[in-house]
């Protein structure tokens, strides 16, 4: 498959590049910056060099062609404010996905966060991280024109990762590793029967590849 990844220097986007190319997969990383090229390159990933925040849907749909599939993995980061919450974790997100209906890329993965809810309440920044995550979800699954599966992990960790995962509708709280959530995406990506739904992902005794069939119906 060729898959592309917004946000492909992120810490989970970079871990899923190598996943992807070590199996044979030809597989892009939007990125921002020029700089971060090389770091992809190390990953297997071709560096495709566009602002997810100031970019058409044109610009982002003529990257997107020929691709089998689409991952939403980019984000604000921690250090950023309010508003960058909005154009990226909300605003890039709808743009990717209008994009990847019009390159006709059907399969469409997006990594969001455990809680995101458009109706969430509270002015901190966090509040408006989940309301910005919650608003593209909703949008993303809103489209007759993609196959997608929303992916909303626990509380991120650089633990090694175990492959054992919790995988389910509603999982509660939890914490994940980095490593297995990028290898519960891989897993996504090649189970198509996943597409219309929306999964918490955190840390458990299930063999990924088993928790991905299990919710696939398989």
């Amino acid at each position: 498959m060729r898959i592309v990844i917004a946000g492909g220097h992120g810490q989970i986007a970079l871990r899923l590049e190598r996943l992807l190319a070590a199996r044979g997969d030809e597989v892009a990383g939007v990125i921002r910056r020029a700089e971060q090229g090389d770091d992809l390159r190390q990953a297997g990933a071709e560096p495709v060099l566009l602002d997810l925040e100031s970019a058409s849907v044109e610009e982002v749909a003529e990257r997107l062609r020929g691709a089998d599939a689409a991952v939403f993995a980019a984000g604000a980061g921690p250090g950023s404010g309010a508003a960058r919450k909005d154009t990226v974790d909300r605003g890039a997100a709808v743009l990717f996905a209008d994009a990847a209906i019009r390159a006709g890329v059907r399969r469409y993965v997006v990594v969001s966060s455990m809680g995101a809810d458009p109706a969430h309440k509270g002015d901190e920044v966090f509040d408006v991280y989940q309301r910005a995550k919650g608003e593209a979800d909703a949008y993303v699954s809103g489209l007759d024109g993609l196959d997608w599966t929303i992916l909303r992990p626990g509380a991120l960790t650089d633990d090694a990762g175990t492959g054992l995962v919790r995988l389910e509708a509603h999982t509660g709280r939890g914490a994940i590793p980095r490593d297995d959530v990028a290898a519960v995406l891989a897993e996504l990506l090649d189970t198509p029967a996943t597409a219309g739904l929306v999964l918490e992902l955190i840390g458990g005794s299930t063999p990924v590849s088993v928790a991905v069939k299990s919710v696939a119906g398989n």
